[in-house]
């Protein structure tokens, strides 16, 4: 399966001040983040990492984490050389067998690729405080119980969200 997630902030002590994150710890976040993941992604998965994965080191936190991470930096990603954005072109199927582009970025847009033609945007950045805006929303941890977000479930949100302007139609 496919998984989208951003913003996990491994040992990153500040983010308990700067978000709603409800821990005592910064390893008690890490931990917890860690063991939700886990609990959903199995060793196949592919798992699209949208920015601002940890501070300092890396491999500790990969090395304990299921599936094949794919990274897009973010804006604490220093020690990656990824780019900020990807495009899954011509993107995988939805539950209706249409195949969709989807862009994912760190940050959110108000235009991408193809928006005008129903693709999709996720991205990561915000913490769960701004509103999706056409076919685009966010997949951080914050807005998904600390845990990667799936394929399925982004084409479901999808479902529930207005595209800017179809042109296909």
């Amino acid at each position: 399966m496919i998984y989208f997630t951003s913003d996990t902030h491994f040992n990153h002590k500040r983010i308990l001040q700067y978000s709603s994150r409800n821990f005592f710890s910064i390893e008690e976040m890490n931990e917890t983040i860690i063991k939700n993941w886990n609990s959903v992604i199995k060793e196949n998965d592919i798992v699209y990492h949208l920015g601002d994965f940890c501070f300092g080191n890396p491999k500790p936190f990969i090395d304990r984490l299921n599936g094949k991470i794919i990274f897009i930096k973010g804006s604490h990603d220093k020690w990656m050389n990824e780019p900020y954005m990807r495009v899954i072109s011509p993107g995988i199927k939805d539950e209706y067998g249409n195949n969709r582009i989807i862009v994912l970025c760190h940050y959110s847009m108000r235009s991408w690729e193809k928006s005008h033609y129903a693709s999709y945007h996720l991205f990561g950045h915000h913490h769960g405080v701004l509103e999706p805006y056409g076919l685009s929303f966010d997949v951080g941890v914050d807005c998904w119980n600390y845990c990667p977000v799936s394929f399925d479930e982004v084409c479901k949100k999808m479902s529930t969200l207005k595209p800017i302007v179809d042109f296909r139609k």
